[in-house]
């Protein structure tokens, strides 16, 4: 194999290096927390690995597999050093009076859910036999929220040491730094996530929904469905938090939001379909409004269930995310 890494076979040299595309693709969206963040960095990898294949041969103490997530690594820093972070409202806004009308969408960059169906199909694809221990739970939204307000070496230090595993000599080497450096930037990293993260999520760790979470998603569609203001308001927290990217828009408590959903909701009718983004239940909501002969698509909606009532919903209104979700614009009536 090694002839076939450092030779002038392109083809063959890409076989190799696809093996492994859908894990790195994960591992960018974590650093990058954006689908084609992650896709531009991804091929960037590529050409990186292949413009300098004879490198691998003279760095020893790499894995293939390793030499390709230290270049990674290195292409999300250097896109992160171009990029803002990316963002939700609760990041930009304070909690909105729920009186007034909503704001105009903001051209910010924001977080977008990154679509379950996709994590799936990769994780059954992965050829590596540690791939299991890289996996989707790292990639629910209130980490990856919560990995933005770290500094990029930061960043990288705790995914390669807590989600990848790697030993604390090979992250200072993939960062090109110190063993001393790589393990104070994570200490750091850990500190600031545990002043962010969920208490129950310390360890970042989720098991697929549950059958309670199941059963509550089944009935907030029902509700929403219906239209049943109470039935969807029983359905939260008291201190849920409801946001709606792309505005700069969220509301704090229940009474808040069921104030603004009476005040603003759009009129229709709405119909529900299942989904999961993020390891978290989802929902796609499509909107058949006055005069429409058709329900079109509307928002991709994230909920976050704790203790039997729902937490967080994140209402991605840009239609363009459908498509991610394998999902049509319209459906018919």
């Amino acid at each position: 194999m090694a002839a076939v890494l450092t030779g002038p076979d392109e083809h063959a040299f890409a076989a190799i290096v696809e093996r492994h595309r859908d894990e790195l693709d994960r591992h960018c969206a974590r650093l990058l927390r954006s689908p084609a963040d992650a896709e531009d960095a991804l091929q960037e990898t590529f050409l990186r690995a292949w413009r300098h294949r004879a490198h691998f041969s003279l760095e020893g103490r790499w894995s293939f597999r390793g030499w390709l997530y230290r270049i990674a690594t290195n292409a999300c820093l250097d896109d992160l050093a171009r990029r803002p972070r990316r963002v939700l409202p609760y990041d930009v806004a304070p909690p909105a009076d729920p009186t007034a009308a909503p704001p105009p969408a903001a051209d910010l960059p924001w977080l977008e859910p990154y679509p379950d169906r996709l994590l799936d199909e990769r994780a059954s694809r992965d050829l590596e036999p540690d791939a299991a221990a890289i996996s989707k739970e790292t990639l629910e939204l209130a980490f990856l929220a919560a990995i933005q307000h770290l500094p990029p070496r930061q960043r990288a230090a705790l995914l390669l040491r807590d989600v990848l595993g790697w030993p604390a000599r090979d992250v200072a080497a993939a960062l090109d730094t110190t063993v001393a450096a790589a393990n104070s930037a994570l200490q750091r990293a850990r500190a600031a996530l545990r002043k962010r993260l969920p208490t129950r999520r310390e360890e970042w760790s989720r098991a697929d929904a549950t059958e309670q979470e199941q059963a509550i998603l089944r009935r907030y569609m029902e509700a929403q469905e219906r239209r049943d203001a109470d039935a969807v308001t029983a359905l939260l927290r008291e201190d849920v938090r409801v946001a709606f990217p792309p505005m700069p828009l969220w509301y704090a408590g229940r009474d808040a939001f069921r104030t603004a959903s009476d005040k603003f909701a759009a009129p229709g009718d709405y119909r529900m379909v299942a989904t999961a983004a993020n390891g978290q239940p989802a929902i796609a909501i499509f909107l058949h409004g006055p005069g429409d002969p058709e329900y079109r698509a509307l928002v991709i909606e994230v909920l976050r269930i704790e203790d039997g009532r729902i937490a967080e919903i994140l209402d991605f209104g840009d239609e363009r995310l459908f498509a991610a979700f394998g999902l049509p614009l319209t459906l018919q009536r």
